[in-house]
């Protein structure tokens, strides 16, 4: 009998189920389910649909059954920082509020009254983002607090499908660092900062480490879905999983997991909680086997999903690449300004950002579509720059990993302005590194150098060079 295991990826704008299995030494995926994902305007309120979501995670669970490949094990990951809090009787306190609603404007401030922005960073070792769950949850302190009195329970998104799917819950590792509210010495809640907050110390679970068993599907989704399975932790945030895929097992590598956000960094063993870090606004994300991931939130490939809605072409994404390739417009936005965050126009944000930097203004999708791609390989190329000041070494190899690294234009450019060998893929990442784990919880691999191994093995890379 084939041996299958199932990764639930769910990203803010899709999710997939994809089946995996060994076959010659080799990582062998399958999709077997898709569906749409989007934050949905509530009464001014940019909210996540968890009921639809768990509704299709259920539906891919039933296509497995339908192939007749039952997984052995599944994990669930999604993006960080959103969260539910659950009262007594496990029913969610308000809406499941998505990072990009504007709640937490100004709740940096609030938070630093109680304390300050050198001392959280040197306490958490996460870079200021205005959307962190430590500003969310002041939001709510400050509208509805409420909710804070009344929540029994705290967790991450993907912690709470994986407790819809088994009745156990658990608070997973690399997505609670995300929130700025653990400890990177300890690993555990930071419950002093916590209570410093006033934000309820007695909802937050113990945290628990990717390879962790969760549990068995209650008798309810047995029912439901036809098989049982047992539910394993992954890297539950996508990034943690996407870098736990990066090819290679230099320690020296530079990586970017490229998607919605581009997450430029390099692994380490200890975090970097230095005001050299904060100030060049670096994060120390947990990872698997109790890495850092020392990296930079960079805007991404969000702006060009946005610009791409909004041309009046149905355009695929190959073809925007291929438009932006013959364009020579030397026009450039800083990608990382929160203009950015959330426009109600993309295309219109580029543009007046070009205007009010006196910069030629691109009209065109080529030329909209190149200067966002030119302006992130230049942030690349500073991000890349900023590491090797902090850390003191060279990087001769860039890493790109997600679904960004089939970006054929993007590459090139990333060569070009990091002056450094860029190996792209594997594109599938965040489920492959999602699977790794399960396949190190079944001993299939003995360890993650073994898994990288595999992973290298399995799926071919493109390699370009800056000089090309």
């Amino acid at each position: 009998m084939e041996r299958y295991y199932l990764a639930v990826d769910i990203g803010a704008s899709s999710g997939r189920h994809i089946l995996a299995h060994m076959e010659d030494g080799k990582m062998i995926l399958e999709e077997v389910y898709r569906f749409p994902n989007g934050m949905d305007n509530r009464n001014g309120t940019l909210c996540w649909d968890v009921e639809r979501l768990f509704t299709e995670i259920k539906n891919g669970l039933k296509k497995c059954g339908e192939l007749g490949k039952i997984p052995s094990t599944m994990g669930i990951d999604t993006w960080a920082v959103d969260y539910v809090l659950l009262d007594q009787n496990d029913r969610i306190l308000g809406e499941t509020v998505g990072y990009r609603d504007s709640r937490t404007e100004g709740m940096d401030e609030e938070v630093y009254k109680i304390i300050s922005q050198d001392d959280l960073y040197a306490r958490t070792g996460i870079q200021k983002q205005i959307f962190n769950t430590v500003y969310q949850l002041m939001a709510v302190k400050k509208n509805n607090p409420e909710y804070l009195e009344q929540a029994e329970t705290f967790l991450m998104i993907p912690d709470y499908f994986n407790f819809l799917l088994t009745g156990v819950k658990k608070n997973e590792y690399t997505n609670a660092t995300t929130g700025q509210l653990v400890d990177p010495v300890t690993n555990e809640w930071d419950y002093e900062l916590i209570d410093k907050l006033g934000y309820n110390r007695n909802m937050f679970l113990p945290v628990s480490m990717p390879g962790t068993v969760v549990g068995e599907f209650t008798e309810e989704i047995r029912k439901e879905v036809g098989f049982n399975c047992t539910v394993v932790l992954p890297a539950t945030h996508d990034t943690g999983s996407a870098v736990l895929a990066v090819p290679t097992n230099d320690d020296d590598a530079l990586y970017i997991s490229s998607g919605t956000w581009s997450l430029m960094g390099i692994e380490r063993k200890e975090a970097d909680c230095s005001m050299e870090a904060m100030k060049a606004n670096f994060t120390n994300e947990g990872g698997y086997d109790h890495r850092f991931r020392f990296l930079k939130n960079i805007m991404g490939l969000w702006m060009i999903q946005s610009v791409k809605k909004e041309f009046q072409e149905d355009l695929s994404f190959a073809q925007i690449c291929e438009m932006a390739s013959h364009e020579t417009i030397p026009s450039l936005v800083d990608c990382n300004d929160d203009c950015f965050l959330a426009p109600q126009s993309m295309i219109e944000a580029v543009q007046k950002f070009c205007r009010d930097t006196d910069q030629q203004v691109p009209e065109t999708p080529g030329e909209i579509a190149s200067v966002i791609y030119n302006s992130l390989a230049k942030c690349y190329g500073d991000t890349a720059e900023e590491i090797q000041q902090i850390t003191g070494r060279k990087y001769s190899t860039i890493y790109v990993v997600g679904g960004g690294s089939n970006a054929d234009y993007l590459n090139r450019l990333t060569a070009r302005y990091t002056g450094k060998n860029v190996s792209a893929g594997p594109s599938e990442a965040t489920a492959i590194g999602n699977i790794a784990v399960q396949m190190l919880h079944d001993g299939v691999f003995t360890s993650l150098s073994e898994a990288r191994t595999c992973i290298g093995r399995s799926f071919g890379v493109a390699i370009y060079r800056p000089e090309e």
